[in-house]
């Protein structure tokens, strides 16, 4: 199964993760300069997408990929963010299963924004986000996640999930439904290795804890 890697332009992660995993390795231009701070590996590199509005950046970057054999994909569009233009060049690409970092962190309106682009393309990627703190993404109406004992599990409807049923959290919920402004599954742990949950309305965000 092909599986993506997308770094973007928030908090940028302590070290680069494993990359031996992945089939297509891109960024936006935004978390270029991270990548080098890192001394990411840019012989790895497929793409680097984005607006290029810093001068800067882009001679930079332009400079590297006369050295490296990566491609530089210029997407001006303003009606859509940098992260929204990187994911439709990924299933461009053809890939559906895609590991984003550099999503959280800085200015939380971004934050937000890239939430609203995973639950736009939810139907059409297996998306998941990764940070220092956890990882997060959408899950199906039945959902199974293993080798959890211990972590934090928070569920956050988007904006409300109805009938949802857990198994093996602390705090289990049974037919019970989370609302947006009125009751949300947050700092709930778990107690087995495996958590399996169903809803059968709305949409559910999961967040687990490292």
């Amino acid at each position: 199964m092909k599986k993506a890697l997308l770094f973007i332009n928030g908090e940028a992660p302590k070290s680069i993760p494993d990359l031996s995993g992945y089939d297509l390795i891109a960024c936006t231009d935004g978390a270029f300069h991270y990548l080098k701070k890192l001394k990411f590996p840019l012989d790895k590199l497929n793409f680097i997408s984005g607006d290029f509005d810093s001068h800067k950046i882009e001679e930079e970057i332009i400079q590297q990929s006369q050295n490296y054999d990566f491609e530089i994909i210029e997407t001006p569009d303003q009606n859509k963010t940098d992260f929204h233009k990187a994911l439709e060049i990924i299933i461009e690409k053809g890939f559906e299963n895609i590991d984003v970092y550099g999503a959280s962190g800085g200015e939380q309106d971004h934050f937000l924004g890239n939430l609203s682009v995973a639950f736009a393309f939810k139907d059409k990627t297996n998306l998941r986000f990764f940070d220092e703190y956890s990882s997060y993404y959408f899950i199906p109406k039945k959902f199974t996640i293993s080798d959890v004992r211990g972590k934090m599990i928070s569920l956050m409807p988007f904006p409300i999930a109805k009938n949802i049923e857990t198994k093996g959290l602390k705090w289990p919920l049974y037919k019970e439904d989370l609302i947006l402004g009125e009751r949300i599954g947050t700092r709930n742990v778990a107690e087995n290795q495996e958590v399996s949950l169903k809803y059968k309305e709305g949409d559910l965000l999961i967040f687990v804890g490292k």
